[in-house]
């Protein structure tokens, strides 16, 4: 299965203290929320047992770290490509510039 989401926000920002506890910002519930109905109009379907991604990241600048992406777009998929991330055994992923079409594709399998 191979889904398209918008390229998301640092996991910089994915993380606001409230009250002396850490709690996911407005902007990640609303890429959470974003990239959920992308995969679905995808055609994504919850799988189960082991599952290997591909991740082709076209990020709209060149800045900003790789693994700050993949949090949250991990996040992002749990409870619609697979039931939780623990079932991830292997993650590829590739990194582009596109500025006019930022996004990231995911490929993800058994």
């Amino acid at each position: 299965m191979t889904i398209t989401l918008p390229y998301p926000p640092s996991a910089n920002r994915y993380w606001r203290n409230y009250r002396g506890r850490m709690v996911v910002s407005a902007e990640a519930k609303a890429y959470k929320e974003d990239a959920g109905w992308h995969a679905k109009l995808s055609g994504a379907k919850l799988l189960t047992g082991d599952v290997s991604l591909t991740l082709r990241v076209y990020r709209p600048a060149k800045r900003g770290d790789l693994d700050n992406t993949l949090k949250v777009t991990l996040d992002s998929l749990q409870g619609i490509v697979y039931e939780n991330d623990s079932q991830i055994v292997r993650i590829v992923v590739d990194r582009y510039d596109d500025k006019d079409n930022p996004r990231i594709e995911v490929d993800a399998t058994n």
